[in-house]
Protein backbone atom coordinates (compact mmCIF):
# COMPACT_ATOMS: atom_id res chain seq x y z
CA UNK A 1 0.00 0.00 0.00
CA UNK A 2 1.23 3.55 -1.23
CA UNK A 3 0.09 6.81 0.32
CA UNK A 4 1.07 10.04 -2.05
CA UNK A 5 0.55 13.66 -1.27
CA UNK A 6 -1.65 16.15 -3.53
CA UNK A 7 -0.54 19.88 -5.01
CA UNK A 8 -2.36 21.08 -2.26
CA UNK A 9 -0.86 19.00 0.96
CA UNK A 10 -3.52 16.93 1.70
CA UNK A 11 -2.99 13.11 1.91
CA UNK A 12 -4.66 11.24 -0.79
CA UNK A 13 -6.48 8.12 -0.22
CA UNK A 14 -3.97 4.86 0.00
CA UNK A 15 -3.77 2.86 -2.92
CA UNK A 16 -3.53 -1.22 -2.39
CA UNK A 17 -1.74 -3.74 -4.46
CA UNK A 18 -3.52 -5.56 -6.69
CA UNK A 19 -0.90 -8.38 -7.09
CA UNK A 20 -0.64 -11.07 -4.02
CA UNK A 21 2.86 -11.18 -2.19
CA UNK A 22 2.74 -15.30 -2.70
CA UNK A 23 3.68 -16.82 -5.43
CA UNK A 24 2.27 -20.80 -5.69
CA UNK A 25 3.86 -21.84 -8.45
CA UNK A 26 7.48 -21.25 -7.41
CA UNK A 27 6.47 -22.52 -4.01
CA UNK A 28 4.92 -25.76 -5.40
CA UNK A 29 8.10 -26.30 -7.75
CA UNK A 30 10.29 -26.25 -4.66
CA UNK A 31 8.12 -28.82 -2.69
CA UNK A 32 7.92 -30.99 -5.59
CA UNK A 33 11.68 -30.91 -5.79
CA UNK A 34 12.57 -31.52 -2.51
CA UNK A 35 10.11 -34.46 -2.10
CA UNK A 36 11.90 -36.40 -4.92
CA UNK A 37 14.87 -35.76 -3.57
CA UNK A 38 13.48 -36.78 -0.14
CA UNK A 39 12.16 -39.91 -1.43
CA UNK A 40 15.33 -41.07 -3.65
CA UNK A 41 17.68 -40.83 -0.71
CA UNK A 42 15.06 -42.62 1.46
CA UNK A 43 14.95 -45.30 -0.50
CA UNK A 44 18.79 -45.51 -0.73
CA UNK A 45 19.12 -45.17 2.95
CA UNK A 46 16.52 -48.18 3.47
CA UNK A 47 18.93 -50.57 1.13
CA UNK A 48 22.29 -49.33 3.03
CA UNK A 49 20.23 -49.80 6.15
CA UNK A 50 19.06 -53.13 5.18
CA UNK A 51 22.44 -53.88 5.04
CA UNK A 52 23.64 -53.65 8.38
CA UNK A 53 21.07 -56.06 9.77
CA UNK A 54 20.98 -60.00 9.55
CA UNK A 55 19.36 -62.59 11.28
CA UNK A 56 22.28 -64.44 11.43
CA UNK A 57 24.10 -64.10 15.15
CA UNK A 58 27.04 -61.65 15.08
CA UNK A 59 26.62 -60.59 11.24
CA UNK A 60 23.80 -57.88 12.63
CA UNK A 61 24.68 -54.59 14.22
CA UNK A 62 23.84 -53.41 17.30
CA UNK A 63 19.80 -51.34 17.83
CA UNK A 64 21.70 -48.82 18.72
CA UNK A 65 24.05 -48.35 16.08
CA UNK A 66 21.10 -48.73 13.60
CA UNK A 67 18.88 -45.85 15.58
CA UNK A 68 21.57 -43.44 15.72
CA UNK A 69 22.15 -43.94 11.85
CA UNK A 70 19.03 -43.76 10.73
CA UNK A 71 18.84 -41.11 12.78
CA UNK A 72 21.64 -39.40 11.02
CA UNK A 73 20.64 -40.05 7.46
CA UNK A 74 17.41 -38.58 8.35
CA UNK A 75 19.11 -35.39 9.08
CA UNK A 76 21.34 -35.64 5.90
CA UNK A 77 17.88 -35.85 3.83
CA UNK A 78 16.02 -33.47 5.56
CA UNK A 79 19.13 -31.11 4.51
CA UNK A 80 19.40 -31.75 1.36
CA UNK A 81 16.14 -31.93 -0.09
CA UNK A 82 15.21 -28.60 2.16
CA UNK A 83 18.22 -26.70 0.74
CA UNK A 84 17.64 -27.69 -2.43
CA UNK A 85 13.61 -26.90 -2.70
CA UNK A 86 14.20 -23.65 -0.76
CA UNK A 87 16.48 -22.81 -4.08
CA UNK A 88 14.41 -23.83 -6.48
CA UNK A 89 11.75 -21.75 -5.00
CA UNK A 90 13.80 -18.68 -4.87
CA UNK A 91 14.86 -19.07 -8.28
CA UNK A 92 11.57 -19.67 -9.82
CA UNK A 93 9.83 -16.51 -8.41
CA UNK A 94 9.41 -13.71 -10.59
CA UNK A 95 10.86 -10.22 -9.64
CA UNK A 96 8.85 -8.13 -7.19
CA UNK A 97 9.25 -4.22 -8.40
CA UNK A 98 8.86 -1.51 -6.34
CA UNK A 99 9.37 -3.66 -3.28
CA UNK A 100 11.67 -2.67 -0.54
CA UNK A 101 15.01 -4.96 -0.70
CA UNK A 102 14.47 -6.40 3.19
CA UNK A 103 10.15 -7.49 1.84
CA UNK A 104 11.62 -8.90 -0.76
CA UNK A 105 13.97 -10.71 1.70
CA UNK A 106 11.22 -12.04 3.94
CA UNK A 107 8.87 -12.68 1.38
CA UNK A 108 11.94 -15.04 -0.34
CA UNK A 109 12.14 -16.44 3.04
CA UNK A 110 8.38 -17.20 3.58
CA UNK A 111 8.34 -18.99 0.09
CA UNK A 112 10.81 -20.94 1.23
CA UNK A 113 9.76 -22.10 4.37
CA UNK A 114 5.74 -22.52 3.10
CA UNK A 115 7.57 -24.84 -0.02
CA UNK A 116 8.87 -26.67 3.03
CA UNK A 117 6.01 -27.16 5.15
CA UNK A 118 4.39 -28.74 1.93
CA UNK A 119 7.46 -31.18 1.32
CA UNK A 120 7.21 -32.18 5.31
CA UNK A 121 3.71 -32.88 5.39
CA UNK A 122 3.60 -34.44 1.66
CA UNK A 123 6.29 -37.02 2.68
CA UNK A 124 5.28 -37.40 6.52
CA UNK A 125 2.07 -38.12 5.32
CA UNK A 126 2.89 -40.87 3.29
CA UNK A 127 5.61 -42.33 5.47
CA UNK A 128 2.27 -42.30 7.86
CA UNK A 129 0.20 -44.09 4.82
CA UNK A 130 2.86 -46.78 4.31
CA UNK A 131 3.03 -47.61 8.08
CA UNK A 132 -0.49 -47.53 8.62
CA UNK A 133 -0.92 -50.01 5.66
CA UNK A 134 2.49 -52.60 7.11
CA UNK A 135 0.49 -52.44 10.05
CA UNK A 136 -3.04 -53.06 9.24
CA UNK A 137 -1.34 -55.82 7.08
CA UNK A 138 0.13 -57.25 10.37
CA UNK A 139 -3.07 -56.75 12.84
CA UNK A 140 -4.91 -58.81 9.76
CA UNK A 141 -2.70 -61.58 10.03
CA UNK A 142 -2.60 -62.13 13.96
CA UNK A 143 -6.35 -61.60 13.76
CA UNK A 144 -6.59 -64.72 11.38
CA UNK A 145 -4.12 -66.48 13.70
CA UNK A 146 -6.10 -65.64 16.58
CA UNK A 147 -9.35 -66.94 14.65
CA UNK A 148 -7.91 -70.16 14.38
CA UNK A 149 -6.99 -70.16 17.39
CA UNK A 150 -9.87 -69.22 18.54
CA UNK A 151 -11.74 -71.73 16.47
CA UNK A 152 -9.40 -74.57 17.90
CA UNK A 153 -10.25 -74.05 20.92
CA UNK A 154 -13.82 -73.54 20.87
CA UNK A 155 -13.59 -77.03 19.30
CA UNK A 156 -12.10 -78.74 22.39
CA UNK A 157 -13.64 -78.81 26.08
CA UNK A 158 -13.22 -76.34 28.33
CA UNK A 159 -11.67 -77.14 31.39
CA UNK A 160 -10.82 -75.49 34.72
CA UNK A 161 -6.95 -75.03 34.20
CA UNK A 162 -7.70 -72.72 31.62
CA UNK A 163 -9.34 -70.10 34.04
CA UNK A 164 -7.07 -66.97 35.46
CA UNK A 165 -7.32 -68.37 38.78
CA UNK A 166 -5.62 -71.77 37.66
CA UNK A 167 -3.11 -71.20 39.91
CA UNK A 168 -4.73 -70.44 43.04
CA UNK A 169 -6.99 -73.75 42.55
CA UNK A 170 -3.64 -75.35 42.62
CA UNK A 171 -2.20 -74.16 45.56
CA UNK A 172 -5.90 -74.73 47.08
CA UNK A 173 -6.00 -78.48 45.86
CA UNK A 174 -1.89 -78.97 45.77
CA UNK A 175 -1.64 -82.63 47.70
CA UNK A 176 0.89 -83.06 51.09
CA UNK A 177 2.68 -85.64 49.32
CA UNK A 178 3.15 -84.12 46.46
CA UNK A 179 5.75 -86.65 45.34
CA UNK A 180 2.48 -89.26 44.62
CA UNK A 181 0.87 -86.67 42.87
CA UNK A 182 3.49 -85.46 40.74
CA UNK A 183 4.15 -89.14 39.10
CA UNK A 184 0.39 -89.86 38.62
CA UNK A 185 0.12 -87.52 36.09
CA UNK A 186 2.74 -85.99 33.94
CA UNK A 187 0.73 -83.98 31.72
CA UNK A 188 -1.01 -82.32 35.21
CA UNK A 189 2.15 -81.82 36.89
CA UNK A 190 3.89 -80.19 33.28
CA UNK A 191 0.56 -78.10 33.58
CA UNK A 192 0.94 -76.87 36.89
CA UNK A 193 4.75 -76.47 36.61
CA UNK A 194 3.95 -73.97 33.55
CA UNK A 195 1.58 -72.33 35.69
CA UNK A 196 3.19 -71.47 38.47
CA UNK A 197 6.23 -70.33 36.44
CA UNK A 198 3.97 -67.68 34.76
CA UNK A 199 2.40 -66.48 37.95
CA UNK A 200 5.98 -66.17 39.09
CA UNK A 201 6.73 -64.16 36.13
CA UNK A 202 3.52 -62.18 36.45
CA UNK A 203 4.14 -61.29 40.37
CA UNK A 204 8.11 -60.62 39.78
CA UNK A 205 9.28 -63.62 41.91
CA UNK A 206 8.27 -67.69 42.98
CA UNK A 207 7.27 -67.93 46.44
CA UNK A 208 9.89 -70.10 48.48
CA UNK A 209 6.82 -72.83 48.96
CA UNK A 210 6.18 -72.75 45.09
CA UNK A 211 10.10 -73.20 44.99
CA UNK A 212 10.06 -76.35 47.31
CA UNK A 213 7.00 -78.17 45.26
CA UNK A 214 8.73 -77.29 41.95
CA UNK A 215 11.73 -79.22 43.23
CA UNK A 216 9.22 -81.75 44.24
CA UNK A 217 7.65 -82.55 41.29
CA UNK A 218 11.13 -82.36 39.24
CA UNK A 219 12.83 -85.31 41.83
CA UNK A 220 9.48 -87.60 41.46
CA UNK A 221 10.11 -86.87 37.23
CA UNK A 222 13.44 -86.98 37.00
CA UNK A 223 14.69 -89.17 40.21
CA UNK A 224 17.27 -87.08 41.08
CA UNK A 225 17.47 -86.33 45.18
CA UNK A 226 15.48 -83.61 46.68
CA UNK A 227 18.77 -81.70 46.61
CA UNK A 228 19.82 -81.86 43.02
CA UNK A 229 16.42 -81.64 42.26
CA UNK A 230 15.87 -78.37 44.03
CA UNK A 231 19.75 -76.92 42.48
CA UNK A 232 18.02 -77.59 39.23
CA UNK A 233 14.99 -75.70 39.92
CA UNK A 234 17.65 -73.03 41.04
CA UNK A 235 19.54 -73.04 37.91
CA UNK A 236 16.35 -72.91 35.75
CA UNK A 237 14.86 -69.85 37.71
CA UNK A 238 18.27 -68.18 36.89
CA UNK A 239 18.17 -68.55 33.60
CA UNK A 240 14.56 -67.10 33.74
CA UNK A 241 15.65 -64.19 35.22
CA UNK A 242 18.69 -64.04 32.81
CA UNK A 243 16.26 -63.86 30.00
CA UNK A 244 14.18 -61.52 31.51
CA UNK A 245 17.07 -58.98 32.23
CA UNK A 246 18.46 -59.49 28.52
CA UNK A 247 14.57 -58.19 27.61
CA UNK A 248 14.72 -55.62 29.62
CA UNK A 249 18.54 -54.03 28.78
CA UNK A 250 17.24 -55.04 24.58
CA UNK A 251 13.75 -52.98 25.54
CA UNK A 252 16.05 -50.02 27.40
CA UNK A 253 18.36 -49.83 24.74
CA UNK A 254 15.05 -49.98 21.78
CA UNK A 255 14.12 -47.08 23.98
CA UNK A 256 17.30 -44.88 23.88
CA UNK A 257 17.38 -45.57 20.00
CA UNK A 258 13.90 -44.38 19.46
CA UNK A 259 14.48 -41.10 21.62
CA UNK A 260 17.53 -39.94 20.07
CA UNK A 261 16.04 -40.63 16.81
CA UNK A 262 13.03 -38.49 17.51
CA UNK A 263 15.03 -35.90 19.32
CA UNK A 264 17.21 -35.18 16.09
CA UNK A 265 14.42 -35.41 13.73
CA UNK A 266 12.72 -32.79 15.14
CA UNK A 267 16.28 -30.60 15.20
CA UNK A 268 16.41 -31.93 11.64
CA UNK A 269 13.30 -30.60 11.00
CA UNK A 270 13.79 -26.89 12.49
CA UNK A 271 17.69 -26.23 10.73
CA UNK A 272 15.72 -28.10 7.89
CA UNK A 273 13.16 -25.39 7.86
CA UNK A 274 15.66 -22.45 8.35
CA UNK A 275 18.07 -23.72 5.02
CA UNK A 276 15.12 -23.74 2.87
CA UNK A 277 14.15 -20.20 4.08
CA UNK A 278 18.10 -18.97 3.71
CA UNK A 279 18.16 -21.23 0.26
CA UNK A 280 15.26 -19.81 -1.10
CA UNK A 281 16.99 -16.41 -0.42
CA UNK A 282 19.61 -16.90 -1.86
CA UNK A 283 18.34 -18.23 -4.91
CA UNK A 284 15.95 -15.07 -5.23
CA UNK A 285 18.72 -12.51 -4.93
CA UNK A 286 20.54 -14.09 -7.50
CA UNK A 287 18.12 -14.49 -9.52
CA UNK A 288 17.35 -10.51 -9.07
CA UNK A 289 21.41 -10.22 -9.52
CA UNK A 290 21.30 -12.12 -13.15
CA UNK A 291 18.11 -9.94 -14.10
CA UNK A 292 19.77 -6.89 -13.34
CA UNK A 293 22.98 -7.89 -15.22
CA UNK A 294 20.64 -8.39 -18.04
CA UNK A 295 18.84 -5.15 -18.46
CA UNK A 296 21.94 -3.09 -17.17
CA UNK A 297 22.66 -1.67 -20.38
CA UNK A 298 26.35 -1.80 -21.37
CA UNK A 299 28.74 1.49 -22.14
Amino acid sequence: MSVSMTGSGEIATPVESSNSAMTWGPIFGGAAAAIGVTLILLLLGSGVGLTMVSPWSGQSSSLGTVGVTAAIWLVVVQWLSSGLGGYITGRLRTKWAAVHTDEVFFRDTAHGFISWALATIFVAGFLASSLTSLAGAGAQAVGSAASAAGTAAASSTASAADLPTAYFTDALLRPEQARAGATSDDTAATAEVSRILLNGAAAGQIPDDDKAYLATIVSARTGLSEADARTRVDTVLKRIDDAKVAAQKAADEARKAASTTALLGALSLLIGAFIAAAAAAFGGSQRDEEEDLLVTPRI
